[in-house]
C-alpha cells in the first residue's frame, strides 16, 4: 500500500524545511527507547552532520552504517523507537531519510505523537549497537493513546534523488515525545522534526531577561535572501556555534565593486546586502543584542544592522506571502544601527534605538558572508 490519498508525499523541497529541527541531538533531543540497535544505534537519527557511507567499515555485527538499522525480524511484531525532542512545540513537517539504506531500507513506517509532563523512565546510554529491548521495557511503553502524525507508509530507497521522504504535518497540539515505528524491520539514517519550539510564557515573570528569539523560546526564521552555505535558522541555536556550519553564511555577492571603498567609519560602500527575518518567540522589547562570528574568520560581514517590528498574524502572512520582498505598511525600524562585525559583539541599550515591543528582526549583513549566532535580549511587555 502506498501513502493515502490525504497524506501526499512531497516531491520537491516543501517550505516548512525552513523551520527549526526540534528532535536535533544539538537541540537536546534524545533516544530514549529502541526495540533492536543490532546493526547501527537508534540515536544516530538525531546526528546534526548529514549521513555518510564508508563502504570498508564493519562491525563485529555486521556493516557498520550511519543511522539506526535493526536486525533481520525473524519474531513477530515490528520496530520501533521513541524519541524525546529537544524542544517542544508545534511540528510542522518530517524528513524521513533513508540515505545509504538501499537493499536494507524500512519498507514502510508510521510516526506518532504525545505530549508528556514526565518523560518515561528509560535512558538509553553508551553504544547501543548490537542491542535490544528487555522484557520490562517493553511493558514500560504504551503507544494506543498516542496520536497519529503520519499514517503507514511507503519508504523510498536511500539512493541521493529519493532518500528523503518528505511528510508535512497538521496538528496543532504541542509535541514532546515521537513514536517512530518501522515496518517490519531495517534502517532509517535520519528523522528531522522540522518545527517552532512552544514555551510557556505565562509562567515566566514579566521582568525577566530572556533571549527572545532562542530556538528554545520559540524564535523561527522566517524568510532570507540566501543560505548559500548554511541556513540563517542556525543562528538561533543553542550555545556557541560548533563550526562554519553551524550558523549563517551566504554566496559571495558578485555585485561587488572591482574597488573597495570604505566611508568616515571604515564601513565598506557596497550596493547589495542579504538578510534574514526571524519571529521571536514573543513579542517584547530588546535591550541587549549579540551578533557573534565565531568561527568566520576570513568571511564574516563587513557589517551588519538589525531591523525590527511588531506585526499581527495577518500582517506576517501577507509578509511571507510576498517572500518579504516588500514594506507595504512601512512597519520596519531601524533598532541597530550599521556596525563592523568580526567577532562577538555585545550592545546595550546605549546603541539601540528606543522602541516598543517588536515581534519580528531582520539582520541585514553587507555585503555577504557568515554570521554564528543572533541572541536578542529583553522582556516581555506587561
Amino acid at each position: 500500500q502506498g501513502a493515502p490519498p490525504s497524506l501526499k508525499i512531497v516531491s520537491d523541497q516543501p517550505d516548512f524545511l525552513q523551520f527549526n529541527n526540534l528532535a536535533c541531538e544539538t537541540a537536546g533531543g534524545n533516544v530514549i527507547f529502541a526495540t533492536d540497535e543490532w546493526f547501527a544505534p537508534a540515536s544516530n537519527l538525531l546526528k546534526r552532520e548529514p549521513p555518510e557511507f564508508i563502504a570498508s567499515a564493519f562491525t563485529e555485527y555486521g556493516k557498520w552504517m550511519d543511522g539506526w538499522e535493526t536486525r533481520r525480524k525473524r519474531i513477530p511484531g515490528h520496530d520501533w523507537c521513541i524519541i524525546q525532542l529537544g524542544v517542544p512545540g508545534i511540528i510542522h513537517g518530517l524528513d524521513v531519510d533513508t540515505s545509504f539504506f538501499t537493499g536494507n531500507y524500512s519498507p514502510s513506517a508510521s510516526v506518532q505523537a504525545a505530549c508528556l509532563d514526565e518523560s518515561p523512565a528509560l535512558t538509553l546510554e553508551g553504544d547501543r549497537t548490537g542491542m535490544a529491548a528487555s522484557d520490562s521495557q517493553f511493558e514500560a511503553l504504551h503507544s494506543e493513546s498516542w496520536e497519529e502524525l503520519v499514517p503507514v507508509t511507503e519508504l523510498k530507497p536511500g539512493y541521493s534523488d529519493t532518500c528523503h521522504n518528505y511528510f508535512p504535518i497538521n496538528y496543532p497540539s504541542r509535541v514532546t515525545h515521537l513514536r517512530l515505528n518501522m515496518y517490519p524491520d531495517g534502517g532509517i539514517a535520519r528523522l528531522k522534526v522540522y518545527g517552532v519550539g512552544q514555551k510557556d510564557w505565562s509562567a515566566l515573570p514579566t521582568q525577566d531577561q530572556l533571549d527572545l528569539v532562542a530556538l528554545v523560546n520559540g524564535g523561527v526564521c522566517l524568510g532570507y535572501s540566501d543560505a548559500h552555505f548554511g541556513h540563517p535558522r542556525n543562528m538561533i541555536g543553542l550555545g556557541r556555534s560548533a563550526n562554519m556550519g553551524d550558523g549563517w553564511e551566504t554566496a559571495r555577492r558578485l555585485d561587488r565593486p572591482k574597488n573597495l571603498q570604505v566611508d568616515g567609519k571604515g564601513i565598506l560602500q557596497v550596493p547589495g546586502y542579504e538578510w534574514a527575518v526571524l519571529r521571536l518567540g514573543h513579542p517584547g522589547v530588546i535591550s541587549q543584542i549579540e551578533i557573534d562570528t565565531n568561527h568566520f574568520k576570513g568571511n564574516f560581514p563587513d557589517s551588519c544592522k538589525i531591523e525590527a517590528c511588531h506585526l499581527t498574524p495577518e500582517e506576517e502572512g501577507k509578509y511571507v506571502s510576498g517572500r518579504w520582498s516588500s514594506d507595504p505598511g512601512n512597519k520596519w525600524r531601524v533598532l541597530l544601527q550599521p556596525q563592523k562585525a568580526h567577532h562577538r559583539h555585545f550592545y546595550s541599550c546605549d546603541s539601540l534605538a528606543q522602541s516598543g515591543p517588536v515581534s519580528h528582526v531582520r539582520l541585514v549583513i553587507a555585503p555577504d558572508g557568515g554570521v554564528s549566532r543572533l541572541r536578542l535580549w529583553g522582556v516581555k511587555p506587561l
